[in-house]
Order: C-alpha cells, then sequence, then structure tokens
C-alpha cells in the first residue's frame, strides 16, 4: 500500500455516510488520521467505534458547523487527540427538498434558506478559519471543498440556495487559494454530479434516470469514485494544483 497520506492529519465533515464515510475510509487506507466530524452524534460515535476496531487512528467530535463555537470545540478536541489537521474536507452540506422536489423562490421559507447558506457556506469558513493557523505556520496544508456541477450550471433537481452555496464555494476556493498559497497550501474544490449516497433517497427513480440518460458515461457516480478524487488533491501528487474545481459527474451538466 502506498500509504500517500502517512503521517497526516485530516479532518472531514459531513463524515458520516455517502461520501464522508467514503473519503474518510480512503485516507485512513492511506495512512492518516482522520477526525470526523458530524451533526447526528450517535451514528458518529457507531461509525468511529467500528473504525477504531479496524485499527485505525480516528477522533470523532460532534458539531453543527454552522456554529462557530461549536466548530471550535470540535476542532480543538480533534487537535487534542491526533494534532493540528494538515488537510480539511469541508464535505458537509444539505439540499433540502418538501415532497421529493426543490422549491421555488416564490415558496421557499426565509428559515430554510439561511439554513442552507449557514451550513453549506458558513460551516466551510468556521472549519477553514479554525484550520488555517496551523498550515500557514507550518507553510503546509489541503483545503478540498465539495461543490457541486450545481454551483456551475442550472440543475432544476435542486433549489436556489443550494445552488447558490456550491457557487460561492467555487468563488471562495479561488480567493482562498491565492490568498493561502504562498504559504504552499492548496485549495482546491470537487464537484460531484449525481452520485448514489442516500440522499437520492429524497427524489423519485425517474429523476435519477433522468440524469442517467444525459450523463456521458450513462450511470450515476459511487462515493469512491469521488474520495479517489478527494485523495488526489490532498496528496502530494497535486502539490502543483490550486484554485481549481474539478468535477466528478461522469459527464453530466459539462461546463
Amino acid at each position: 500500500m502506498s500509504e500517500q497520506l502517512k503521517g497526516q492529519v485530516a479532518i472531514v465533515t459531513g463524515a458520516v455516510g455517502g461520501i464522508g464515510s467514503a473519503i474518510v475510509e480512503r485516507f485512513l487506507a492511506e495512512g492518516a488520521s482522520v477526525g470526523l466530524i458530524d451533526f447526528n452524534a450517535e451514528a458518529g460515535a457507531q461509525h468511529t467505534d467500528m473504525l477504531e476496531k479496524a485499527g485505525h487512528k480516528v477522533f470523532f467530535a460532534q458539531a453543527d458547523i454552522s456554529d462557530y463555537a461549536a466548530c471550535e470545540q470540535a476542532y480543538a478536541a480533534i487537535s487534542d487527540k491526533l494534532g493540528a489537521a494538515d488537510i480539511i474536507v469541508n464535505n458537509a452540506g444539505i439540499s433540502p427538498k418538501t415532497q421529493g422536489r426543490a422549491l421555488s423562490v416564490w415558496e421557499m421559507p426565509p428559515d430554510e434558506w439561511r439554513r442552507v447558506v449557514d451550513v453549506n457556506l458558513n460551516g466551510v469558513f468556521n472549519l477553514t478559519r479554525l484550520a488555517s493557523p496551523h498550515m500557514v505556520h507550518q507553510r503546509r496544508g489541503r483545503v478540498i471543498n465539495m461543490s457541486s456541477v450545481a454551483g456551475k450550471a442550472y440543475c432544476d433537481i435542486v433549489a436556489a440556495h443550494y445552488a447558490a452555496t456550491k457557487a460561492a464555494l467555487i468563488g471562495l476556493t479561488r480567493h482562498w487559494a491565492a490568498e493561502l498559497g504562498p504559504y504552499e497550501i492548496t485549495v482546491n474544490a470537487l464537484a460531484p454530479g449525481r452520485i448514489s449516497t442516500p440522499l437520492l433517497k429524497s427524489v423519485s427513480q425517474e429523476v435519477n434516470e433522468a440524469v442517467t440518460r444525459v450523463t456521458a458515461l450513462r450511470r450515476l457516480g459511487t462515493p469512491e469514485e469521488v474520495s479517489d478524487a478527494c485523495l488526489f488533491l490532498a496528496s502530494d501528487q497535486s502539490r502543483f494544483v490550486t484554485g481549481q474545481v474539478l468535477d466528478v459527474a461522469g459527464g453530466w451538466l459539462m461546463t
């Protein structure tokens, strides 16, 4: 095994289930110690216990990433157990639906708009704000933001709040890449397409089938395929790659 991340500490938000779990497991397989942050305390504790029993060095901290104080506590707890983070994967995100569909602007409750912005955008700032001082000090780090193809092209499956926050992450990624580049910190984003996760159950099978028909590879992606791309951006193989957005979408919504 290559162990491309041996000796490094990574933190993954939204770490339980779907894409987050796949990233955690891939990073562990590559030798990293991983701090898991998730809103779901019970699932987080169970998943971490399973990983520890498999011999991995992990630590779970429950937090609502939209709350800076909660993030501060979670980051401090992980740093105390594993060390300060060399890699941050800002994976946590939400895309609310009502009866299986995205709401239009005239229907959307303001509280739903604010919640999505708080989690999908402000949560990314919170963790990166906490992790970046150590990265700057050591003059090395990796920040990976989970955007979406919906942040680059119109997608009627999601609502405006999700698209807006994922587009904002692309701008944030490019700005931070320039800001942190002098310290040998790379900042990149992933833009997954339709990935086969439990979240897909929030829409009808017909919707997912329609996506596959207009995807070049004629299928949905897997969490493991996203984790492969995430590993590339976390590893030294991407040391001269920064400010980029890598689509992991099988050719859906190509822009």
